[in-house]
């Protein structure tokens, strides 16, 4: 699943080349994706200037002034960017949606259908998608006290408190995995007890773990591409997601996998040890 920098990234990737556009068409070529896809409301949006793309957790929201167009990669989505001044690629199988701006088509590929695109007005960030997200991980206002505060007497796992969107957004499996890896804090250790000495050190190792997946262009994982068609390398520089039985590149002792919250977390039991 794309994450918090996937996203960043293919926001940062699209915004030059549509930002002063107009939007000239919107073709769906599947009735739903998620959700319905907005085919009504095309008369609110077709021939409006973008006027910015901006980010929110996983979500991207594209501003017309008249409402917002929000889009989510959900499980293997990606955007792509094609030039309309040269032969078109006709839409595959698995190409949902087509925005086309002048000069730029961004294409919306989604192999397992569970992305989004929504059409919302008024207030985007009161919609019950966005409403009760957490605080942003590179939010200067995310810092230790914050998460030793929010984290008093929680009793669940580190790792899936980190993974929780409604306290913090955007820090998937992958994210999490790294950066408990990097601070040396055991997966399973209850989040309430993790001391503020030891958030002092992970609060900032998630924060430049995020920002150098965002360098590295995140991690090109299963269906994920940039907006140019090329590929993250941010996977290269895993210290524990992914490499199970392979020697930690720290201890030399093999890394291991468990299973928390249905979700698969990859640690080393020496440099992770409680």
């Amino acid at each position: 699943m794309p994450e918090l920098p996937e996203v960043e990234v293919t926001c940062r990737g699209i915004a030059p080349a549509l930002i002063g556009r107009r939007l000239v068409s919107a073709d769906f070529y599947a009735p739903m994706l998620r959700y319905p896809l907005p085919r009504d409301a095309r008369t609110e949006f077709v021939g409006q200037t973008l006027i910015s793309i901006t980010r929110r957790a996983k979500y991207l929201l594209l501003d017309f002034g008249t409402g917002h167009l929000l889009i989510h990669l959900g499980m293997s989505g990606s955007l792509r960017l094609l030039p309309n001044d040269t032969p078109g690629t006709p839409p595959q199988k698995h190409d949902h949606v087509d925005l086309v701006f002048e000069k730029t088509t961004l294409r919306l590929r989604d192999p397992r259908r569970f992305g989004a695109v929504l059409w919302l007005t008024g207030d985007a960030f009161k919609h019950p998608l966005l409403a009760k997200l957490g605080i942003e991980p590179l939010d200067p206002a995310f810092d230790a006290l914050w998460l030793k505060n929010h984290f008093k007497g929680v009793k669940s796992a580190i790792k899936p408190a980190l993974m929780d969107g409604h306290r913090i957004v955007g820090i998937g499996n992958i994210y999490a995995s790294e950066s408990l890896f990097r601070a040396r804090i055991n997966p399973c250790t209850p989040s309430g007890r993790i001391s503020l000495p030891r958030l002092r050190r992970l609060v900032p190792i998630i924060k430049e773990t995020l920002l150098a997946a965002i360098a590295a262009g995140g991690s090109s994982l299963r269906d994920f591409i940039h907006s140019d068609g090329s590929s993250g390398y941010f996977q290269q520089q895993y210290f524990a997601y992914g490499r199970t039985g392979e020697p930690c590149r720290i201890c030399g002792q093999p890394i291991r996998e468990i299973k928390q919250a249905q979700r698969t977390t990859f640690y080393c039991a020496t440099c992770q040890a409680r």
